[in-house]
């Protein structure tokens, strides 16, 4: 999803598009070689399981990818001279506190997938001296997987949709975030961000609106965390306030409804 929006944004010409199937990041040698090769100046890493359930059941394939995949691909960035973009979550911390989260608030996962995904992050921090670590949160796109779409389709084929009302994030389309990144690795202001379309919303404020764009006539029911078992337990509160992009005076994103109605427009 984000990687097509990158492609999207990113010129072409200057620009090695690599799928999962085409390097696997979990294979060290298979990274050094592919980075001697192309010798990038700059490495956009995004690969990563992102299934938080699957994680939790699965926690060697996600601390297999995400930390230890991470970990080749800081290494062999560092190796060519490369600056590397991992792209992080809000998972990282507990949704504990009442207010957003800044970047230099410290990070406490609750679950396998944001432990995995920190261990990559201080992989990236300690073996790849030019690093951007981008957080992002409940990202929704053109392409693969997401919530808005499986609202969408829920919104056809169901008369009672029951969402949870009492978890709070950011969506974030993933072309306005694509663009972002591409502004921020024009830069030499190395670093964490946290990188969101602007306000946020509770799962069942957002499900709300999807199924307003489509003039659904499904039943939406709240519902809480409780009411809803799954494997992994989630943050309560995992808002990121773009606080760094504020310091260093660069534009925020549209605001999440915009951000829906813009991925509407191209859908």
């Amino acid at each position: 999803m984000l990687g097509h929006d990158l492609q999207r944004v990113l010129s072409p010409a200057v620009t090695v598009p690599l799928s999962s199937s085409e390097l696997n990041v979990t294979d060290t040698e298979a990274v050094r070689s592919t980075f001697r090769e192309i010798k990038p100046q700059t490495v956009i890493h995004a690969a990563a399981v992102t299934d938080v359930d699957a994680c939790e059941l699965h926690p060697e394939i996600a601390y297999n990818v995400n930390s230890l995949g991470s970990r080749n691909v800081a290494r062999a960035a560092e190796e060519v001279g490369a600056a590397i973009v991992y792209i992080s979550t809000d998972y990282v911390f507990d949704g504990l506190q009442n207010e957003p989260y800044i970047e230099f608030d410290s990070p406490h996962p609750l679950n396998v997938y944001g432990k995995s995904k920190l261990a990559g992050e201080n992989f990236v921090r300690e073996l790849c001296r030019k690093h951007y670590i981008i957080r992002t949160s409940w990202l929704f796109g053109k392409d693969g997987k997401n919530f808005v779409r499986t609202i969408h389709r829920l919104g056809k084929e169901r008369e009672e949709i029951r969402v949870v009302a009492d978890q709070f994030g950011s969506p974030t389309y993933t072309y306005h975030l694509a663009q972002k990144i591409e502004e921020v690795i024009g830069t030499d202001r190395f670093g964490i961000y946290h990188i969101t379309n602007s306000e946020s919303c509770s799962w069942y404020q957002f499900a709300n609106a999807v199924l307003r764009h489509q003039q659904s006539q499904a039943r939406l029911v709240p519902i809480e965390t409780a009411d809803y078992p799954v494997p992994a337990p989630r943050p309560k509160n995992s808002v990121l306030r773009n606080f760094v992009l504020q310091l260093e005076g660069m534009s925020l994103l549209p605001t999440w409804q915009e951000a829906l109605n813009d991925f509407f427009a191209e859908t």
